[in-house]
């Protein structure tokens, strides 16, 4: 952080904490994200309470609860309003009447909302519910896209998107409800914004009277369009877009991504874009900030403290959570940024805050980062708490410097971080490849064992061997795909609904290095943006012998 500020865990290990909130006495309330494999969502304890009772910045007593079904995995938003505090399940917001200096409250859990997203059958992808409230008694409540792209055939290389896009009408935007009326459906809601795919961070600005919020940005350009796009527009676009929602705001989903290089909206190539094409791009709002692609903004807050330097008051800290699919490049993002802001508006770049979370640069894969900043609330005393989402450490930061000497010596270190560090940095295309002489040898070993019946654009002949291109057995399941090359493979199986009946034989005979190189390379080639695979991977699954599919039980 810049020079002055201080960070002490104020607590760790309270589980996968998602957004986070305090309140005036000072107890920090924390949502999970939902009940992991061992648990009954039934009997899961979603919430947890935390306070600091000997005043030493650390929390001493903490407490589970929450008497409530949280189904999907997805349970996200915690927030606090009129004495109540409010959270989120994949389908449901709940909130339950708070008694001042009481740790755990024991009222009744009520129902705020139910969104029935699971009637239709559709499996939907952006479920995860922020809540906010204006100072009117409304809340705000995002229904995210089901799928990438509003295609019919969703994630399909080279499907067009549906034109008129029938998942505005219910999704893709943000509904505005009575934060005082229990049992709504999404039908007691008004749409307030559409055009927006995937919602995690959103908040109300209350200096500036307006909803803020920050989209995640569509996947798999490469993957789905290798004719307009490469791996490095792949993992570098389209932006992470900061917008400010105003009632009747449209932000372009699924017709338009921003291209935060260009500055432009740009025509989605399931619409007829190419990477140039805007269309009518131009009509529509700009965001405030366009951020590099899948950085993973999950919360937003806006300071109104005064314990911070003056230069921190009313601007916007933002915790970007990760990127997942930047690979061959560094996984991005993984700290808290801060925007200055004046009126509303940023009033100048965006700057590094708080880094570090990851503990590892580069950041190969998602799984490599120690943590990865979730949450953000502001305490009575003008502190700054910051949840992980990994093992769930909380964080408070303080500022222990003079504010009246602050100046642009101590950011000067934090915006050194944005050009030297690969999780932060604009990737070279070729320089920044992790792995690039790895990559390299498993092209070579490709063109040795695979070509001859993979053809060499990775397509196969079309009858007897299937294509490589954009398929989950290249970049889905790592142990299947390793048990494939090293065992073998016959009889009868399904890539990317067509059906194929022969033969792949075994090459146990390569090294585990050799083969790790090679199901690296395929897992980054032919529109596949799988993680690559190591040799102690290989060695794991060659020690256990084919693979087999687990048991309902497993």
């Amino acid at each position: 952080m810049p020079a002055g500020f201080e960070s002490t865990v104020f607590h760790d290990g309270v589980g996968r904490a998602r957004h986070l909130a305090v309140t005036d006495d000072g107890i920090v309330y924390v949502k999970l994200r939902g009940p992991q494999a061992r648990e009954s969502a039934a009997t899961f304890k979603g919430l947890v309470a935390l306070r600091d009772n000997g005043s030493d910045g650390r929390a001493d007593e903490m407490q589970a609860f929450g008497d409530y079904e949280d189904v999907g995995d997805y349970g996200t938003a915690l927030r606090l309003y009129e004495g109540h505090i409010y959270f989120s399940t994949a389908g449901e917001v709940y909130r339950q009447k708070l008694t001042p200096g009481q740790l755990v409250p024991t009222s009744p859990v009520e129902l705020v909302l139910k969104h029935h997203y699971k009637q239709d059958g559709t499996s939907y992808e952006h479920i995860a519910k922020p809540i906010t409230f204006d100072d009117r008694g409304h809340l705000y409540v995002p229904f995210g896209a089901p799928g990438d792209v509003c295609q019919d055939n969703n994630r399909q290389p080279g499907a067009p998107g549906a034109d008129p896009c029938g998942q505005l009408q219910w999704h893709g935007g943000v509904w505005q409800f009575d934060a005082r009326k229990v049992g709504q459906t999404e039908k007691d809601g008004r749409r307030y914004a559409t055009g927006i795919r995937s919602l995690v961070a959103m908040t109300w600005n209350r200096h500036a009277g307006e909803l803020y919020a920050l989209q995640h940005g569509r996947d798999d350009l490469y993957r789905s369009w290798p004719q307009y796009y490469t791996r490095w527009h792949s993992a570098v676009l389209p932006s992470e877009e900061f917008f400010r929602v105003t009632e009747g705001f449209d932000g372009g989903w699924p017709y338009y991504y921003f291209d935060w290089m260009q500055g432009k909206k740009l025509l989605n190539p399931e619409y007829g874009g190419d990477g140039t094409k805007e269309g009518r791009g131009a009509t529509l709002t700009p965001p405030l900030i366009g951020f590099p692609g899948h950085f993973a903004p999950n919360d937003l807050l806006f300071y109104d403290g005064d314990q911070f330097p003056e230069r921190y008051r009313h601007g916007a800290f933002i915790a970007f959570h990760g990127s997942t699919i930047r690979m061959p490049y560094s996984q991005a993002g993984y700290v808290v940024a801060f925007v200055p802001m004046r009126d509303g508006r940023p009033s100048g770049d965006w700057e590094v805050f708080a880094d570090g979370f990851a503990g590892i640069d580069p950041i190969p894969n998602t799984s490599d980062a120690a943590a990865r900043p979730m949450g953000l609330a502001q305490g009575p005393d003008g502190s700054l708490y910051v949840s992980d989402s990994v093992k769930g450490r909380i964080w408070k930061i303080r500022y222990r410097g003079n504010r009246g000497d602050f100046g642009e010596r101590p950011l000067a270190p934090m915006a050194a971080r944005r050009t030297t560090q690969a999780h932060l940095r604009h990737p070279d295309a070729v320089k920044d490849v992790i792995g690039g002489p790895a990559l390299a040898e498993g092209g070579t070993l490709y063109q040795t064992y695979c070509v001859a019946c993979h053809q060499a654009d990775g397509k196969g002949d079309g009858a007897r061997f299937p294509s490589l291109h954009s398929t989950r057995w290249v970049s889905g399941n790592k142990p299947r795909l390793i048990s494939v090359v090293l065992h073998g493979l016959q009889g009868e199986i399904d890539v990317e609904g067509r059906t194929w009946n022969g033969v792949m034989p075994a090459h146990g005979f390569l090294t585990d290095e050799q083969v790790a190189k090679l199901l690296t390379y395929l897992r980054q080639s032919f529109g596949n943006l799988g993680q690559g695979v190591s040799a102690e991977e290989v060695a794991q699954q060659r020690a256990k012998g084919p693979w087999t599919p687990p048991t309902r039980q497993d």
